[in-house]
């Protein structure tokens, strides 16, 4: 299974193409920045653009994208959900399952810690894909990388019944 992660933001969005065979495969990461373009719809469509050509160089079945958490600026926020939402129609747009972790799950699956920090997170990436260059890459093509890497454990591990469900011995 080949599975697009995105870390959405506005100023700089994060993809990376992960590949499950029998192991575990970096295909690409890398970051799209709008760049100079001011906030609004010029910079939305050079995010949706961005997505929709890595996701047709790339072929993935599913896009995997983090979650958005409470912002303290609640300016910063509405522009995090615009991209978001960017990412949503691009997985719409190519008929793509979209799933979603919040950064603790991401954290939790990727360093077994879900208050993890970036560096961690950063060096576990690398670690599970046996890829040096993660190292080198933009923390946000890094952070891209384990939200993929989440959905591909999470889609491995079976589901548990609820604590109220379980049969007690």
């Amino acid at each position: 299974m080949r599975v697009m992660g995105v870390d959405p933001g506005n100023a700089v969005t994060g993809f990376g193409v992960v590949e499950r065979k029998p192991g575990l495969c970096l295909i690409a990461a890398g970051t799209i920045r709008p760049g100079m373009v001011e906030h609004g719809p010029a910079r939305l469509a050079i995010i949706y653009k961005r997505l929709l050509e890595e996701i047709d160089r790339h072929l993935p079945e599913a896009i995997s994208l983090e979650r958005s958490f409470v912002a303290v600026n609640v300016q910063s926020a509405f522009r995090l959900g615009e991209a978001r939402a960017m990412a949503m129609l691009a997985a719409a747009h190519r008929d793509l399952a979209l799933f979603e972790y919040t950064p603790t799950d991401v954290k939790l699956s990727i360093a077994g810690h879900g208050r993890a920090d970036k560096a961690q997170v950063k060096y576990m990436v690398g670690r599970t894909l046996e890829a040096e260059s993660v190292a080198q890459m933009a923390d946000d093509a890094a952070d891209a990388l384990a939200v993929a890497l989440c959905h591909l454990f999470r889609m491995k591990m079976p589901s548990v019944a609820p604590a109220s469900r379980r049969v007690r011995n």
